[in-house]
């Protein structure tokens, strides 16, 4: 049977997800080397490619999407997907209204997560967007062929050493030797990633909280002058990378636009 180390290395992200960071792990990994034993807080864990390629033994995982954090509680404990997975509108529009008529029922949240990865699944680009009613609203992918999982078990035993949490970043309960990463919704004119959306009162209160642990903290966003005028304000170091743009009308008009990462503690 593989070891913890082993069953890290053969896990992918198991959602598709715009903006994902697997890009930027050998740049997060310069830091993280010297601060592995400590605890990784993701305050906006999104697709959970920073915590499965940095590979932490304790991990504080935090989003603002329920249906997200939802998805992982249920991959701790094994999900095995019960509903059909079909690659047709039709089915897809049924599945996405079925979802949003659950709207966090408490007695199908099994349900609910198995619909959210297959809308994840199938949905377009790997968007997650919601309305500002709570409604998802992504339209159908129409790709060719796609390759479903129906077994997470292979997640279990490392996602159940995790802990996930779906609160505002300041009601986390953070140690002053955590390492944080963390990776909000861009400084874009979208920001409705969730139903309560993310604006620029909520990025700079989120560059105070940051200001003020006392541990190791990493963010990365969108190079814009205001958010680079903020963190640099704030006493962190500022270094940029080219990122690449993971969502476009078309594939082959995908530009790289600059990153931010801003540090402290290092």
């Amino acid at each position: 049977m593989a070891n913890k180390a082993e069953q890290l290395t053969m896990l992918k992200p198991p959602l598709k997800w715009a903006g994902g960071k697997r890009w930027l792990i050998n740049e997060l990994q310069k830091y993280w080397k010297k601060h592995q034993h400590k605890r990784l807080v993701e305050p906006f864990c999104g697709g959970l490619s920073v915590a499965l390629g940095l590979k932490p033994q304790s991990a504080l995982l935090n989003d603002l999407n329920p249906a997200l954090i939802n998805f992982y509680q249920h991959l701790q404990n094994g999900l095995q997907m019960d509903i059909e997975l079909l690659n047709q509108e039709q089915a897809y529009y049924q599945c996405r209204e079925r979802f949003n008529q659950l709207n966090g029922d408490p007695q199908a949240q099994k349900l609910a997560a198995q619909l959210f990865y297959y809308l994840n699944r199938t949905g377009y680009n790997g968007l997650c967007r919601f309305n500002k009613k709570g409604g998802y609203n992504v339209p159908f992918g129409r790709y060719k062929t796609i390759n479903y999982q129906t077994d997470f078990s292979h997640y279990q035993p490392v996602l159940s050493q995790w802990q996930f949490s779906n609160v505002d970043f300041e009601d986390l309960h953070v140690d002053s030797a955590d390492f944080i990463y963390a990776d909000p919704p861009y400084d874009t004119p979208f920001h409705q990633y969730s139903q309560q959306g993310f604006n620029w009162d909520d990025q700079v209160r989120l560059a105070e909280w940051l200001s003020q642990h006392k541990g190791p903290v990493i963010l990365s966003n969108q190079a814009t002058d205001r958010i680079k005028t903020l963190y640099r304000e704030l006493g962190f170091r500022l270094r940029y990378l080219d990122a690449p743009r993971l969502i476009s009308c078309k594939g082959n008009q995908r530009q790289a636009v600059k990153e931010v990462l801003a540090l402290r503690g290092f």
